[in-house]
């Protein structure tokens, strides 16, 4: 993965840069599945925290859980969690554009004083589409999409992730960025495309 390509994968819809991977470990919670969906959504978080270098942990000591994972069939079921206005700031208008436009999934981000992401909060609308995605798949696509701030076009045109002797895997060059993404000589966010070239070099000292 050359630079042009990280810095991509990074650049914003508006031209922005922006980069930023969790600064503490993640402490996972999941809502809304049964117990064996369970075991394969923590199994894919072990395995991408593992691939990146980060840790887990059971509980965090500001926020308790700090990756929160929520499957459902109805948007409008957001409005009936208790507290979850005081997590998702504007949830009413926000639910109202999602409903409007469809969608399947948002996630939403926190971040701390030093720019690094101290929660996460993924929301999966289990339509026709997400139904048919095998759990393995979704999971580690979701997790992907968790572990940094990437671009909101940095997989419209190609997934994350690849088939590989019948099991879907992370493709090597975003798990090679990963890697890089988590080496700790790297800060954990830069709003400026230099760090592109920072990313793309760890990546050749992995190789």
């Amino acid at each position: 993965m050359d630079v042009a390509q990280v810095e991509g994968l990074f650049t914003r819809s508006d031209g922005s840069f922006a980069f930023a991977r969790w600064g503490r470990p993640i402490c996972p919670v999941v809502f809304g599945v049964n117990d064996a969906t369970l075991g394969v959504v923590k199994s894919a978080i072990e395995t991408t925290c593992e691939l990146a270098g980060h840790e887990m942990g059971e509980m965090d000591a500001e926020l308790g859980s700090n990756l929160m994972m929520f499957f459902f069939n109805d948007w409008a079921e957001l409005l009936d969690v208790p507290g979850m206005d005081r997590l998702v700031p504007d949830l009413k208008p926000l639910v109202a554009r999602l409903e409007g436009i469809e969608a399947n999934q948002y996630r939403f981000f926190r971040f701390d004083d030093h720019g690094a992401i101290k929660a996460c909060f993924v929301f999966l609308r289990m339509d026709k589409h997400l139904h048919d995605v095998p759990a393995q798949t979704l999971a580690l696509s979701q997790i992907v999409q968790s572990m940094v701030l990437w671009s909101d076009n940095a997989f419209q045109d190609r997934s994350p992730l690849m088939v590989a002797e019948e099991t879907t895997i992370l493709r090597p060059d975003i798990a090679q960025l990963l890697r890089a993404a988590y080496d700790p000589v790297l800060p954990p966010a830069a709003q400026d495309a230099s760090h592109a070239f920072r990313l793309a070099a760890r990546i050749g000292v992995m190789q």
